[in-house]
């Protein structure tokens, strides 16, 4: 019975779903977890999730908010004292004024990202996105029955776009390109020169910025700053440690509001109402917390990149944001997917193998230094036992 079931199961499911990668940081994470069940002490240098707790200003608001019944469905838009302070934000941050209207608040910055893609692409449209990127970007298109495009950054040249190749990229069938920055998997963060010229293209922008925040010498910048044809993501998860409270907002071109609310309203109705709070909160009040989150993010990076380097990993461009290294380990291995389970079986320190970004990502591993400083020399001494023990 269960048989037929599954046949006709597998007949009736959207072929799309054949298509779509799977996330290989999360194999890693699974594998590693059951290790944990059997008693190995796993150290998690493959996930992107801060160590830290949410900031106490945000889990009081919550905790009010629960006990005066703000558990009700709010505003498809989200609560308009929220929209209001994200605008603040953009005020204050980065200079640049944003009608409160032209925020929608979202169950993280995933469910932004995917109606951003949902509105600007049909079937057939092509989505241009980086190689190495984001791992779930090229998933979005395809659900959207567009098609992933890519351009490739090179490790030789920071990661950074050719100008040229990216606007030879964009066809008669291209309805918009996807940024990250600082970006993940490689850390590092477009200048405004790279951001000026992408605000010339003749498609919009889809920009995700969720590792505002966390830089580390310099400043980012937002698209938002070269142009109003951009949709930019954002949200709570990263810069304030609220990843489980899933909650986000994306910043519309005006003439899109209206079709983004009738998506967020049929899709996901709101975002969760305290969440909503705990965001309010945190952005009036815990600006303290991120620098803190910041400073020691900051310790652990100039720790692990000469650690790394060391061991015999080459990094081409030292991470500027976010809390990923981008490490080459062609040195060290050719099958870099391989390499990762042998450290995770062996070493018992979890990374993710980088073509999990993208075909560019052959040759390289990531690494989050979203753990204690302690954790992360001891995973740094496991790994340098393992590199010696297989002869390197």
């Amino acid at each position: 019975m269960w048989n037929r079931y599954n046949s006709i199961y597998s007949e009736t499911m959207n072929p799309i779903l054949s298509q779509m990668s799977p996330f290989m940081v999360m194999d890693v994470l699974e594998r590693a977890n059951a290790l944990q069940c059997q008693g190995a002490d796993v150290i998690h240098l493959e996930v992107g999730e801060p160590d830290f707790e949410m900031p106490r200003c945000a889990l009081e608001a919550m905790q009010r908010a629960m006990a005066d019944g703000l558990t009700h469905y709010t505003h498809s838009l989200g609560d308009l004292d929220l929209r209001e302070a994200i605008a603040a934000f953009y005020a204050s941050e980065h200079g640049v004024e944003v009608d409160p209207e032209c925020i929608v608040v979202t169950s993280g910055s995933s469910p932004a990202l995917l109606m951003a893609v949902m509105l600007l692409c049909g079937a057939g449209d092509e989505l241009l996105m980086s190689n190495p990127g984001y791992a779930c970007y090229r998933n979005f298109a395809l659900a959207c029955n567009a098609v992933p495009a890519e351009v490739t950054l090179c490790a030789e040249t920071g990661f950074d776009y050719d100008m040229d190749e990216l606007r030879r990229a964009v066809g008669t069938r291209t309805r918009a390109l996807i940024i990250n920055s600082p970006m993940n998997p490689t850390g590092t963060q477009l200048g405004p020169s790279t951001m000026q010229a992408l605000a010339g293209l003749p498609v919009p922008v889809i920009s995700d910025e969720i590792y505002h925040g966390l830089v580390y010498g310099g400043k980012a910048h937002t698209m938002l700053e070269y142009t109003d044809n951009c949709f930019v993501v954002n949200g709570f998860s990263k810069r304030f440690a609220m990843t489980g409270l899933r909650l986000g907002w994306m910043v519309v071109p005006r003439r899109h509001v209206r079709s983004v609310r009738t998506l967020q309203q049929n899709l996901f109705i709101c975002a969760p109402s305290l969440s909503q709070r705990a965001g309010l909160a945190a952005l009036q009040g815990a600006s303290a917390d991120v620098e803190r989150m910041r400073a020691v993010y900051d310790e652990r990076r100039r720790f692990l990149i000469g650690r790394l380097r060391q061991l015999g990993f080459v990094i081409h461009t030292e991470p500027e944001g976010a809390f990923y290294i981008f490490a080459d380990a062609r040195r060290l291995t050719d099958d870099v997917y391989r390499f990762a389970f042998e450290v995770l079986e062996q070493a018992h320190v979890g990374i993710t193998p980088g073509i999990d970004f993208g075909t560019n990502g052959s040759g390289f591993v990531r690494f989050s230094y979203a753990n204690s400083l302690g954790n992360i020399s001891e995973a740094t001494n496991r790994i340098e036992a393992f590199l010696r023990t297989r002869g390197r």
